[in-house]
């Protein structure tokens, strides 16, 4: 079965591009910026925004930690680096928001502290949300049917793709 391409190599790289530089303007005054990519693919996404980051802004220390957490039963989420992240920027990042809920509970380990901003970011967006997640950074917003699935194609630490099942 053929796939149904949503996304190529070559668009998801001009995608990530532009998200960094709207990071950039939306955080002009931040001198810290935490990147919190949600396992596996999300972790993929934040290192490629890290390193955009690091060419456009290198006065912007940025760390990068990963999310690890069950999509499908979300409820134990651990974070590769604990730090405190009171009166931080933190940018929370998946590969597609379908209902909003695996990025609503990836910012729930956040809340224990007080985070000047958490914003979130998503390759894909779905146009249908079941839970109250806005998402900030964007690539591709595309509107679906429930039955319809995305998947993001990942090698290594590239994006290859996104399809349409």
């Amino acid at each position: 079965m053929a796939r149904n391409y949503i996304l190529d190599k070559e668009t998801v790289a001009r995608k990530l591009q532009r998200i960094a530089y709207e990071i950039i303007e939306n955080n002009l005054d931040e001198k810290n910026i935490i990147l919190a990519g949600i396992r596996e693919n999300g972790s993929v996404i934040a290192h490629n925004i890290e390193k955009i980051l690091r060419t456009i802004s290198p006065d912007i220390n940025i760390w990068n930690i990963d999310i690890a957490l069950d999509k499908k039963s979300p409820h134990d989420i651990k974070l590769s680096g604990e730090t405190d992240f009171t009166d931080k920027t933190i940018i929370v990042i998946d590969d597609v928001a379908n209902s909003g809920r695996t990025m609503l509970y990836a910012i729930k380990p956040f809340l224990a502290y007080l985070p000047k901003k958490i914003q979130t970011l998503a390759l894909v967006e779905r146009t249908h949300k079941a839970y109250p997640v806005n998402t900030d950074y964007v690539g591709l917003s595309v509107a679906t049917t429930l039955q319809e699935h995305i998947f993001v194609e990942v090698d290594g630490d590239v994006i290859t793709g996104a399809y349409l099942e």
